[in-house]
């Protein structure tokens, strides 16, 4: 069976080039309106006036959406797509963090169809593209400007779920690292560190392909090499245009391959606690790597092959071991919490906690070691 990635069509990438490249997208697709999705952090420290300058300036309408809440509920995206559908627009441009992308991608194949977000959860092959999605990433983590994922939370069930449709893959994509040049150092963190596992989870994913691997092993020689820099000088943007392409990469890496446990066993985190996405990630990040390490051994030696050519050893134990231990001095200096104390998770939570996660099979099934509930019941202790 042969190997497919489907990926963005129009990458634009470097400091300024979102003034460059909007206006020649404008004028390709013939747009007199579009449709602007963001939030309200972006538009209060003025980030929103690199996108809407050039708009301006060129006398096309625009109409924003900004209130959609951070990893938002099915039925906050279900309110948004309400609030799209009465507004007239040739184009989305989703300007913010992976929420704001999300959101977008799923109005894209929301707007005018049949079909409700809740549908989508349970059949996302329901999903066709409606309108074109511009894609501009305001931080340097989560990927979902190339990916074909959406994640929404899902109350009744205290969880977070992944809708798959590759009709979600934005048509064009523009990162350009002047929008994080002040991104707060903890965003920074959490989102880098959401890119560093979607790398070293998708190349040591039971679904890895040859072409996911090209991806994956690319973004995480950019990522392992640039994420303490971007964290501790805001002013380098040499890292910070890195950060966004590995994120980058990254993303499409997930296209072929997927994510794996890291991320199963974050969602429960997330949906019930709040705690954001890329934290809770990086907080069970190394502990799920230590139980993955014999069944991935190979891989992860050909990560730290990739990210440190100069390690002076050819046992493959030793550079299983470099790797986890980077990623994990990576969270410690990037300051995330790596318990859940200070979140309010307690102990008598451990039940629910193993069985929600146990229950994110979509992910797992790429898992190369088969997690046991016990197995997952100790990651969990671990943090707790």
């Amino acid at each position: 069976m042969a190997d497919k990635l489907i990926i963005p069509s129009t990458l634009y990438a470097g400091n300024g080039s979102i003034e460059e490249s909007i206006m020649e997208i404008v004028k390709k697709e013939d747009v007199r309106k579009v449709l602007v999705f963001t939030d309200k952090g972006i538009i209060g420290a003025g980030l929103i006036n690199l996108l809407l300058n050039p708009l301006k300036k060129n006398q096309i309408e625009y109409k924003i959406f900004d209130d959609l809440r951070p990893e938002p509920a099915y039925t906050d995206v279900e309110n948004t797509r309400r609030q799209v559908e009465e507004s007239e627009g040739d184009l989305l441009i989703a300007f913010g963090g992976g929420s704001v992308m999300d959101a977008a991608k799923l109005c894209s194949i929301l707007k005018g169809s049949d079909y409700s977000v809740k549908d989508l959860l349970e059949n996302p092959a329901l999903g066709k593209k409606q309108m074109k999605v511009i894609a501009i990433p305001t931080t340097c983590g989560t990927g979902s400007e190339a990916t074909c994922n959406a994640i929404v939370a899902v109350p009744e069930e205290e969880v977070k779920k992944g809708i798959v449709n590759n009709a979600m893959i934005p048509d064009y994509v523009i990162l350009d690292s002047a929008v994080i040049r002040k991104l707060p150092k903890h965003i920074v963190a959490a989102t880098g560190v959401d890119a560093l596992a979607h790398v070293v989870e998708c190349y040591t994913s039971k679904k890895a392909t040859p072409l996911s691997n090209i991806y994956a092993l690319a973004g995480a020689k950019l990522i392992f090499k640039n994420i303490r820099e971007a964290y501790s000088n805001p002013e380098n943007m040499d890292a910070k245009d890195a950060m966004m392409l590995g994120a980058f990469y990254g993303g499409v890496a997930i296209t072929g391959s997927g994510t794996t446990a890291v991320h199963a066993l974050s969602y429960p985190l997330g949906g019930k606690y709040h705690i954001a996405h890329g934290v809770s990630n990086a907080i069970i990040f190394g502990h799920v790597m230590r139980m993955n390490k014999e069944a991935c051994a190979e891989q992860l030696a050909e990560l730290c092959d990739a990210i440190n050519p100069s390690l002076s050893t050819s046992d493959t134990e030793a550079k299983t071991e470099y790797v986890i231990r980077e990623i994990e001095d990576i969270i410690r200096f990037t300051e995330i919490p790596t318990d859940l104390y200070s979140f309010g998770v307690k102990r008598e939570d451990l039940n629910f906690l193993v069985d929600a996660g146990s229950k994110q099979t979509r992910l797992l099934v790429n898992n190369r070691k088969e997690l046991t509930i016990d197995d997952i019941r100790s990651i969990y202790l671990k943090v707790l």
